[in-house]
């Protein structure tokens, strides 16, 4: 198969985007990248995550016939605008999303419901109207992405109280038994 029919057959795979609702688990790598610069822009990761579900089910080669591309779905003027230049990169299309979505937050002050509406169709409108936006898209955009950040959330602090409930369980069963040392002669 030669380079062109194999980049052709890429796109395709990669044009499919998550509209059954659920999305394949993460990389490890995409997850890490995900979980680093959420933490690097001060974005909750489970916002990122939340998009990356619904933007692509975490697929790196996703295209969409607007011409939004990789994980984070960027268009290419938001790409350029935050320093990707290869969308298809995972760890610049993720840096570029996530700094997309720091830029939102602090424009519209902390509201995650627009920076979710101003991600998908740009800030312009959303400035303009707020979630005013009359789209049923938007809305149902904003509504998928919100239901995925709450279980993403819930999921995150239960598991870290589950952590955090059986490291206190381990460190109440762990007994201190004290060593002493004895001298060879069988004086203490």
């Amino acid at each position: 198969m030669n380079r062109a029919s194999l980049c052709v057959v890429l796109l395709f795979l990669g044009t499919a985007r998550a509209q059954t609702g659920r999305a394949r688990p993460p990389s490890n790598l995409s997850a890490a990248w995900a979980e680093y610069y959420a933490a690097r822009y001060q974005v909750p990761v489970e916002l990122v995550e939340a998009i990356i579900d619904e933007e692509s089910a975490w697929n790196p080669y996703a295209v969409s016939s607007r011409g939004a591309a990789g994980i984070m779905q960027l268009m290419p003027g938001t790409a350029a605008r935050f320093g990707v230049h290869n969308r298809l990169r995972v760890d610049e299309n993720i840096r570029g999303g996530v700094a997309y979505l720091a830029w939102l937050k602090r424009r519209f002050k902390g509201d995650l419901r627009l920076v979710t509406a101003a991600y998908y169709v740009g800030e312009h409108p959303i400035s303009l109207r707020g979630l005013d936006y009359s789209s049923p898209d938007v809305q149902g955009y904003v509504q998928r992405v919100s239901r995925r950040y709450r279980a993403r959330r819930i999921a995150r602090t239960g598991s870290a109280r589950k952590r955090a409930k059986v490291e206190v369980t381990n460190e109440k069963r762990q007994t201190f038994t004290p060593v002493v040392a004895r001298d060879p002669d069988g004086d203490r």
